[in-house]
């Protein structure tokens, strides 16, 4: 879908595209590709990066294009990974500002909203990229606290019981850590690559604030990361002492269920053992003694804390 928005104390929609104006480009089907291609002249060979799911964070020139990538966070539902980040491709050519995301995502709405709420005037495209790269940085930080309600809400239900589940879900939150960490640290390199190509063409202030955010948000996940590596071997730990509780506690039984087995045996065998098999006490004395071993056994072994 290919909508036309205009920036007059922020965006909003226009009906038909005018030079400066912004073309978005959401989830694109061949007709939108097609105008892409022969109305506003976008390389394919960058419409085909961009809806590579893993391109990695850039900033490039050719002709008069300069291509963008960005990597930005979104929620998934079709995964077993919570969350995950996609490309934003941007590209700036004279009045042509285009961004395309070949996937949905919520950021570019918040975008548009936000502009409209603060009443911001975007004047020119490397304002324009490093607003986008600002938003994308608070939704890694947004996503990131998602993240860490998740582990804790995880931890409750693996502190009661331990569930092959809960653990499965902390493991697929690493790995939505790990992208994010991935994706971070290419867009900080991104800012780099936009501090030099662009020099002081764009608002100094808004750079930094935005080398701040990212920043941040790299720290962020670095530390998400340590904690939930942490807890992951916290619980390993936690489940083989479980596992080698259980076997104590089923050696002893068996050990306890032994001395009895054995005694019986004993008496069994086709041999004269001093107890006269018509004696009405052979069977309890045989019983009894059995039971007052396996009882003593049990003492002895809660005494040293194996029961």
């Amino acid at each position: 879908m290919i909508t036309y928005l205009e920036c007059e104390k922020g965006f909003s929609e226009i009906g038909e595209w005018h030079p400066g104006c912004w073309v978005n480009v959401v989830e694109p089907d061949r007709d939108d590709l097609a105008v892409l291609i022969s109305r506003f002249g976008v390389p394919e060979d960058f419409i085909n990066d961009v809806s590579d799911i893993d391109e990695r964070p850039r900033l490039e020139h050719s002709a008069n294009w300069i291509f963008t990538i960005l990597r930005i966070p979104v929620t998934c539902t079709d995964r077993e990974i919570p969350f995950m980040t996609i490309p934003l491709g941007i590209l700036v050519n004279g009045d042509y500002i285009i961004t395309i995301c070949n996937y949905p995502s919520f950021l570019i709405t918040d975008f548009i909203n936000h502009t409209q709420k603060r009443n911001l005037d975007i004047l020119t495209a490397p304002d324009f990229i490093l607003r986008l790269i600002n938003s994308c940085a608070y939704w890694f930080l947004r996503h990131l606290k998602d993240v860490h309600n998740t582990v804790a809400a995880a931890e409750k239900e693996l502190q009661q019981s331990i569930r092959n589940e809960d653990l499965f879900k902390l493991m697929n939150l690493q790995k939505s850590l790990v992208i994010f960490a991935a994706s971070i640290s290419g867009n900080n390199l991104l800012l780099e690559r936009m501090n030099r190509v662009f020099g002081n063409t764009f608002d100094r202030e808004l750079f930094d604030d935005v080398s701040i955010e990212m920043r941040q948000a790299d720290t962020t996940t670095a530390i998400a990361i340590q904690m939930l590596d942490r807890t992951l071997d916290t619980y390993a730990s936690v489940i083989s002492n479980n596992v080698n509780a259980i076997m104590k506690r089923l050696t002893s039984i068996s050990l306890i269920l032994m001395i009895p087995t054995l005694i019986a045996s004993f008496y069994g065998m086709n041999v004269d053992v001093g107890i006269s098999p018509t004696s009405p006490w052979a069977f309890p004395a045989i019983i009894g003694v059995g039971f007052a071993l396996s009882l003593i056994t049990t003492l002895w072994l809660r005494q040293i804390k194996w029961l």
